[in-house]
């Protein structure tokens, strides 16, 4: 963005007027320094792209100043660390250190060590035991949506093929004369979902479901009809398969606490056999 790249050039200066007679060499691509720190000017490009120029120079003069406010307080920091408490500070860095370092290795661990399969009879306790907690938000569906356009011969067939699943002659149809056409009978789709697809609103679907499997409506060119082949209304358990993402994701966090700790189990079991760990009497 030509445009941007200008505006930038031009802000830059703005912050920096008064500073050109700094001795200090410029970086290549730099747009602003403060006290030997720079902020690069592909840094602010990123910032503003698909922005028009206007909202590019205000993204741009808060992402400046808030930079430059840190920096400067960095800088503020260093000068008067001496009346600070220091070794606080050098406390809670080497914590903070120490908590990431400790993070690392056992996100590395459970990557690398933990078994991530689940069983279906895990699967199936948790779900026997936990109804209320899968509980749907929204219907969802399984079946099949295609879109013809509304002068499309032989649509009354069409409905027919899909009422009845014959999916040789919705197939061949579909190659013909479908605008679009998905078949999702392995699969669940919400209504939000649906609603991507079709000129619907939420509430006529969710009242069209409660009665219908065969749900049409239209635009001002297009014919839309979903064939339901199987459905779970809102507010209805959920079928085990579309919990299962759900539930494999409690097993395995109820299993990665356990893997931790035993680990941290063996370190410290290890650490007495190795005498690492020292006791002493008071």
């Amino acid at each position: 963005m030509k445009k941007t790249s200008i505006f930038i050039t031009l802000l830059a200066g703005f912050l920096l007027c008064g500073c050109q007679a700094l001795e200090k060499k410029q970086q290549v691509g730099a747009a602003v320094e403060v006290s030997g720190h720079y902020l690069y000017r592909s840094t602010l490009d990123s910032l503003t792209v698909g922005l028009n120029s206007e909202d590019s120079l205000r993204v741009v003069q808060q992402y400046i100043a808030q930079w430059a406010k840190d920096v400067l307080v960095y800088e503020e920091v260093q000068r008067k660390k001496s009346t600070i408490e220091s070794s606080q500070i050098e406390r809670m860095v080497s914590d903070y250190r120490s908590t990431l370092y400790r993070q690392a290795y056992e996100d590395y661990l459970v990557e690398r060590q933990m078994p991530k399969g689940v069983a279906d009879s895990a699967v199936a306790q948790i779900y026997a035991r936990m109804p209320e907690r899968f509980r749907l938000d929204e219907s969802i569906v399984k079946g099949l949506l295609v879109i013809v356009p509304s002068d499309a011969l032989k649509i009354d067939k069409l409905r027919g093929w899909m009422s009845k699943q014959e999916m040789d002659n919705i197939e061949k149809y579909a190659y013909q004369n479908a605008k679009g056409y998905e078949l999702f009978e392995d699969k669940w789709l919400t209504t939000t979902d649906l609603m991507a697809h079709m000129p619907i609103s939420r509430n006529d679907l969710e009242t069209n479901l409660k009665t219908k499997n065969q749900i049409e409506v239209k635009d001002s060119t297009k014919t839309y009809i979903l064939q339901v082949t199987d459905k779970h209304m809102r507010g209805e358990q959920m079928p085990i398969d579309y919990a299962r993402p759900q539930i494999e994701k409690i097993l395995l966090n109820a299993r990665q606490v356990e893997f931790l700790e035993k680990e941290r189990e063996r370190l410290y079991n290890e650490a007495i056999q190795t005498k690492k760990i020292q006791f002493y009497e008071n």
